[in-house]
């Protein structure tokens, strides 16, 4: 197999140190591989049943060896980017801004719709924000996550995002910005009619009791106002028109840039820190139907899911156990899947590119 480094210079990207790599410091590795014909088979064959698209990106942080499979097209990144929310939290607790031993108290402004515990406690509520960094990863909690974005600020959570991306010699660039949960919804709804943009956590949540065929009438509802004047028919466009702002929409080898940073390192993020994100994501509950399903006993997979209407995502870093060659991983592995209403399709396919990953020799001899 031929592989060649393509520069190993020295050099900054917008501002942003890049540990001595050119932006696109990846091994190119020749397409006719054994690995990577297999997979690219196989990937093939899983979007022929899944009746959707798939996005598919895997380097080998041991070497540098990359896959690509629709990895820099633009995906919406649903929960994935609650990973650089808490490496910002980990971030300001290094530098003595904050301990996870503080609390934030519970807001009724707080509330946001989706899963985790946070919501079942009452307004007023102190929580440490150990919990909330517990909960928005292994359980994709939405108001634990807007409370620490709150807490750290957006702007400094996109400062993140862009410098762990850029310390892996990604393009910064290639991830949107990245909004509170909360926005998102204003953002959604607000491609129906603008006056959504105003409403609050609350109303969101009262508007997931709807079916989603519903939504557009229970919104008209809540806002006094007639279907007649929103500008999309429905909720999947209003969706598709909210990913096409480009928040918190990025390429996958931008997200498998972001995630490399943890295994690589950031100057004002030690690897205490790093190692205490990586093992709360080896926590995540949510997701066991998906690549973890697929990738099967003998590997350990520290990841987040991401779930928004018609999307799906699965992103982490897996280790496999008793590795032969130091050559032998980890690996950074990057999916998304678009297309059908039903999160179990999603789910299927995903669990399918886990087992793509394991037989086509992508991580290594198959097991």
């Amino acid at each position: 197999m031929a592989v060649v480094l393509l520069m190993a210079m020295p050099v900054q990207a917008d501002g942003y140190e890049t540990n001595g790599y050119d932006t696109h410091w990846y091994y190119e590795v020749d397409k006719q591989s054994t690995w990577q014909g297999d997979l690219t088979a196989r990937l093939k064959a899983i979007e022929g049943v899944f009746e959707g698209e798939l996005g598919v990106y895997v380097q080998n942080l041991a070497n540098g060896e990359a896959f690509s499979w629709r990895a820099d097209d633009p995906w919406y990144l649903a929960s994935l980017i609650k990973i650089p929310v808490a490496a910002q939290v980990l971030a300001e607790r290094q530098a003595g801004a904050l301990t996870l031993d503080e609390r934030l108290t519970l807001a009724q402004s707080d509330f946001v719709d989706g899963a985790g515990p946070t919501n079942w406690h009452d307004p007023g509520t102190p929580i440490s924000i150990r919990y909330l960094l517990e909960q928005m990863i292994t359980v994709s909690d939405n108001t634990a996550t807007d409370m620490l974005i709150d807490r750290v600020g957006i702007e400094a959570v996109n400062q993140r995002a862009r410098t762990m991306i850029a310390a892996s010699g990604g393009n910064p660039d290639d991830i949107g910005p990245i909004s509170k949960l909360v926005g998102v919804r204003q953002g959604v709804y607000g491609e129906l009619h603008p006056d959504a943009q105003a409403l609050g956590g609350m109303d969101f949540i009262a508007l997931r009791q709807h079916a989603v065929s519903q939504r557009s009438q229970a919104l008209a509802r809540a806002l006094d106002v007639s279907t007649e004047s929103f500008t999309q028919p429905d909720y999947d466009h209003a969706f598709d028109a909210y990913e096409a702002t480009g928040e918190n929409v990025g390429t996958l080898r931008a997200f498998g840039d972001l995630l490399a940073s943890l295994h690589g390192g950031m100057d004002d993020l030690s690897a205490e820190q790093r190692q205490t994100l990586l093992a709360v994501m080896q926590r995540t509950s949510s997701g066991k139907r998906r690549l973890k399903a697929g990738l099967g006993s003998g590997v350990s997979f520290a990841h987040k899911t991401g779930t928004q209407q018609r999307r799906s995502c699965d992103a982490g870093i897996a280790k496999r156990d008793n590795v032969e060659k130091t050559t032998e991983g980890p690996w950074v592995i990057v999916s998304c899947a678009r297309g059908p209403v039903a999160v179990n399709a999603h789910e299927r396919a995903l669990a399918s590119v886990g087992e793509a990953l394991r037989y086509s020799g992508a991580l290594g001899k198959p097991w």
